[in-house]
């Protein structure tokens, strides 16, 4: 995966949209140096009930999350609830089609998926989650001031 182009041409147009979203200045776009993390998640429903988000609602301390749906099957359920972190307002929708995408800027919002339910047997719900961070991985900041 890591060698494929794909994979590079994915990473670099979320980190060309995180320059735009969080580096512009007016007409001009500051190139940032991003840390990104990369998460694969399958969800079965084994035990008869899968849980995405077993945290419930939260946040994930980085500046721009993207989920994107790899793929699920013989499942229903795995809404995804987005909210202001700071208010009241919020949207809730379900991806269903393979390499739908939700972006969030995280410092805004809180994020949650509900559990998800066979349909059949063998339910799954496949997800791809990268986070782009500007101040270096999580946790960085804890190693850097003990070796200060």
């Amino acid at each position: 995966t890591a060698q494929s182009a794909t994979w590079s041409r994915l990473l670099l147009a979320l980190a060309g949209l995180s320059d735009q979203v969080f580096c512009t200045q007016g007409d001009d776009v500051q190139h940032e140096r991003w840390f990104i993390e990369s998460h694969q998640f399958r969800i079965d429903t084994t035990d008869g009930i899968g849980r995405p988000t077993p945290e419930g609602a939260h946040r994930d301390g980085v500046d721009l999350v993207a989920v994107i749906l790899v793929g699920r099957e013989g499942v229903k359920g795995g809404e995804t609830r987005i909210f202001e972190a700071t208010g009241p307002s919020g949207q809730r929708f379900t991806l269903t089609e393979p390499w739908s995408v939700m972006l969030l800027d995280d410092a805004r919002m809180i994020h949650e998926t509900t559990p998800i339910q066979p349909e059949q047997p063998g339910g799954v719900r496949d997800t791809l989650v990268l986070t782009y961070r500007r101040q270096g991985f999580q946790g960085s900041e804890l190693t850097r001031r003990r070796k200060d």
